[in-house]
């Protein structure tokens, strides 16, 4: 397993801990604003490991480029499509 894949299924258990954590405040009705608050830093993880994964893809991307430079293009230009719709 590479050492992004460790960090990525990391950052994934640590956002599922956290979810976990806002179940259990909603099921003791903790303060709405509280569990917002919760929430918006599951938000705030997931898109860092969805910028993780993509940068990490695009850095393949780029040292080991395809043979068709069409597709090489086009995998570049996916990848900087997910980075612009965060």
């Amino acid at each position: 397993m590479s050492s992004c894949n460790k960090k990525v299924l990391n950052r994934l258990k640590r956002a599922e801990g956290q979810i976990r954590g806002i179940q259990k405040m909603i099921e003791e009705e903790k303060e709405c604003i509280d569990v917002i608050t919760q929430l918006s830093a599951v938000r705030s993880s997931v898109d860092r490991i969805m910028g993780i994964i993509v940068a990490e893809n695009l850095q393949n991307c780029l040292q080991n480029p395809e043979e068709d430079l069409n597709v090489q293009a086009q995998k570049i230009e996916q990848a900087v499509e997910m980075i612009i719709k965060k």
